[in-house]
């Protein structure tokens, strides 16, 4: 049997499971995921590696129409992903009705229609309207494969991977076998502390934190590990909410911060966590090109 080896590029509106299909997919945690519309904020890869071949997932930002200096380069991230892929697969949320998101998602996946999967996911969720989303997605992709699926619970998830390593053409593997995604350490560690900030403070500060490692220094004997990072609001008065009563709060973050690292790392993981403010980053370029991947 030939190797099978393609880049996806998963696209959607935020919030619509992207993430926890990306995870559900490869086996294993590759992205964050937080009921916040917009977590991901760069595009994130996650690499399945079976004896047909290597399928490398890009989950990319929520595609959302705003003006926000923010977005414009969250949708750049999405659009740069779709130029360098094999095959799309675009994710519909079964408990959303379509709008103009959709329709202008549509249009942007109109030239790679030849390439495209369809993934209707929630279809475990009581006020899904399934039948309704697999005809709008026939009537803008006509002949193109629909599935009906949960992220959440794979429901559906095996037969799409199965089409997905049909779909895609023959070749080596584009990374090492050992690999689940190409991550470096710091983008990693700042994803998980995000992911306990915006699940804990999701209602209080669902875009206004960035978090940044200052520095990850090891013992030199394999055996420990100090990271020194800082989690960014925008203003003073947020510093609070994320502290808490009596510290409690970053307390928390960094406790359940710490115990996620240390899955990652074959060291005993020291976390040193702090709070500061920047009333101005989501309008600094350059560190949303970083932030982004632009």
């Amino acid at each position: 049997m030939a190797m099978k080896s393609a880049w996806i590029t998963l696209i959607g509106r935020p919030s619509v499971g992207k993430s926890t299909l990306v995870n559900c997919l490869c086996g294993r945690k590759i992205s964050i995921v937080a009921p916040s519309p917009q977590t991901t904020r760069s595009t994130v890869r996650g690499i399945l590696t079976e004896e047909r071949g290597q399928l490398v997932f890009a989950d990319t930002p929520g595609y959302h129409i705003s003006d926000k200096k923010l977005n414009r380069y969250l949708k750049t991230a999405t659009e740069a992903a779709l130029e360098e892929c094999e095959l799309v697969l675009y994710i519909i949320d079964a408990t959303r009705s379509a709008g103009q998101e959709e329709r202008e998602i549509a249009g942007l996946l109109a030239p790679l229609a030849e390439k495209l999967v369809v993934a209707i996911n929630k279809n475990d969720l009581p006020e899904a309207s399934v039948p309704a989303a697999e005809t709008a997605a026939a009537e803008a992709f006509p002949g193109r494969p629909i599935f009906t699926i949960s992220a959440e619970t794979g429901e559906g998830t095996e037969a799409l991977l199965n089409t997905l390593f049909e779909l895609s053409p023959e070749g080596e593997l584009l990374y090492p076998e050992e690999f689940y995604t190409d991550q470096d350490p710091e983008f990693r560690v700042t994803e998980i502390i995000r992911e306990q900030v915006i699940g804990r403070l999701r209602q209080e500060l669902p875009h206004a934190v960035y978090v940044a490692v200052e520095d990850m220094e090891s013992d030199g004997k394999g055996e420990k590990l100090w990271i020194r990072a800082v989690i960014y609001v925008e203003r003073e008065s947020q510093k609070g909410i994320v502290v808490g009563k009596g510290g409690s709060g970053i307390a928390a973050i960094r406790k359940a911060s710490q115990a996620e690292i240390a899955r990652l790392f074959p060291y005993r993981i020291y976390l040193d966590l702090r709070v500061k403010s920047d009333p101005k980053w989501r309008n600094r370029d350059q560190l949303l090109k970083r932030m982004t991947g632009n």
